[in-house]
């Protein structure tokens, strides 16, 4: 799995015009899955994510976690995280999991999260999103579950 971490000081996603989920202090994570992935990649980065240290403390320094300032979280789902631009000028997408998989993996994700206390808000899997943030810092941070 791939996520892009964005630290957010507000952020929200509409399809069609309508807000499918929106948030205020927190991470905005772009979630790629790839067809290699388990429960257990999904684990590793829901307790990464969780207790990653990057709000600030009193002394200004990145040292808080998002459980520490009860942040919130608005995933959405991005296979094209998993885009290779390698060769030629159209990304290739065969190392992005089957929708069907996906699926699945990025709601667990999700449910992980939830599980730690966290409010999860998300977008819809497989539709064209609008997503709005302000990007705090900026701080943006791409972890992955593989080494």
């Amino acid at each position: 799995m791939r996520v892009v971490v964005q630290r957010s000081k507000a952020a929200r996603v509409t399809v069609d015009g309508e807000v499918t989920g929106q948030i205020t202090k927190g991470f905005v994570l772009l979630v790629g899955v790839t067809h290699e992935d388990k429960e257990e990649d999904a684990a590793y980065l829901a307790d990464k994510i969780a207790n990653l240290r990057v709000f600030e403390d009193a002394d200004g320094k990145m040292n808080l976690s998002l459980l520490d300032v009860g942040g919130e979280i608005l995933s959405v789902s991005q296979f094209t995280l998993y885009g290779d631009c390698r060769k030629g000028r159209r990304p290739s997408f065969i190392e992005a999991a089957r929708p069907e998989q996906a699926v699945e993996l990025y709601e667990a994700f999700n449910g992980m999260l939830r599980e730690k206390g966290i409010r999860v808000e998300t977008g819809v899997f497989g539709a064209m999103m609008d997503v709005q943030l302000t990007n705090d810092g900026p701080v943006t941070l791409i972890l992955e579950s593989k080494a």
